[in-house]
C-alpha cells in the first residue's frame, strides 16, 4: 500500500501561523523594559529582584551599577535612567527637590549595613581593635563624596579617633566595589565594605561595625520623570515595595522598615 502525503494549503497554513501570532500578541504588546541606576551595594540582589520581577511580570529592569554621588551627577545631566536605588537618601532627595524625580515617590527599600573585612583569618578581631593598633599598611574604603558607605567608614574611623592616623594608609575606591576589590585582591590587607558583599564569603575576619558608629545608611529609592509614562518603571517600583523583593534584600543582610 503506497501511503498518501497530503500537503497542507498554503492558505490554511498561513492563518495557522497568524492565529499563533496573534496568540501571543498580548504578551508581546504587554512586555515592557526600564532602565534602572542601582547604587554598587545593592548590586547582587538587585539582580536577583530583576530576575524575580521579570518571571512575575513578563518586564525586564535594565540594571546600571555604580556610586550614588556619580549618578547623581549623572541624572542632573540628562542620563536617561528611570528609576533611581540609591545608597543614600541624600541624592534622591536632592533629584527630587531639581524636579527630575516624580514628587511622593521616595521610599526606603533598605537599611545598609557596614563592615570591616580583611581576608586574612584573625587579622581583624571581633571589636574593630585593629583599627588603633594600625598593624597594617592599606585600608580601603569608598570615596566618601560619592559613595554614603565610605562616608560611613570616615564617620566610624573618627568616631573611634583613628581617621587622622589612619589617613596616610586610606586606599580609595571610586565606589564600594571598588573597595572590596582591593581587599578581595589583595591591595588592601582590609577595607570597609558592604555586608551584602561579604554575606556569603566563607573564612577571612570580619568586624560588623555597630550603626551607632555612623550615619543609618538608609538606602532611598525613587522614580525619574524620564519613567514618569513608562509602566514597567511603576512596576518595578512597587515589586521593590513587596514581599518577594523585601524577603531577597533581608537575605543579603540589609534591615527593611
Amino acid at each position: 500500500m503506497i501511503a498518501r502525503r497530503f500537503r497542507i494549503p498554503r492558505r490554511t497554513w498561513g492563518l495557522a501561523l497568524l492565529g499563533a501570532l496573534l496568540s501571543f500578541a498580548p504578551a508581546l504588546a504587554w512586555a515592557a523594559e526600564t532602565q534602572v541606576a542601582v547604587a554598587a551595594n545593592f548590586t547582587e540582589p538587585a539582580k536577583e529582584i530583576a530576575q524575580a520581577f521579570k518571571a512575575r511580570t513578563g518586564d525586564t529592569a535594565i540594571l546600571s551599577f555604580g556610586s550614588s554621588g556619580q549618578f547623581y551627577a549623572q541624572m542632573t545631566k540628562g542620563a536617561p535612567f528611570e528609576v533611581f536605588l540609591s545608597a543614600d537618601a541624600e541624592r534622591p532627595a536632592k533629584i527630587e527637590q531639581d524636579g527630575l524625580a516624580v514628587a511622593g515617590t521616595r521610599f526606603t527599600y533598605a537599611i545598609g549595613r557596614l563592615v570591616l573585612y580583611s581576608k586574612m583569618p584573625g587579622l581583624v578581631d571581633a571589636t574593630g581593635a585593629v583599627l588603633k593598633v594600625g598593624k597594617f599598611a592599606k585600608l580601603s574604603i569608598a570615596d566618601p563624596s560619592a559613595a554614603p558607605y565610605g562616608a560611613a567608614a570616615v564617620q566610624t574611623m573618627a568616631r573611634l579617633g583613628v581617621y587622622d592616623a589612619l589617613k596616610p594608609k586610606l586606599v580609595i575606591g571610586s565606589s564600594i566595589t571598588q573597595a572590596y576589590q582591593f581587599v578581595d585582591t589583595g591591595a588592601a590587607e582590609l577595607g570597609f565594605v558592604a555586608l551584602s558583599q561579604v554575606i556569603d564569603v566563607k573564612g577571612g575576619s570580619r568586624w560588623r561595625v555597630p550603626a551607632a558608629d555612623h550615619a543609618p545608611i538608609d538606602q532611598q529609592a525613587i522614580l525619574l520623570k524620564t519613567g514618569q509614562a513608562n509602566p514597567a518603571a511603576k512596576a518595578f517600583l512597587a515589586f521593590l515595595k513587596g514581599p518577594q523583593a523585601v524577603a531577597i534584600i533581608r537575605k543579603y543582610g540589609y534591615d527593611v522598615r
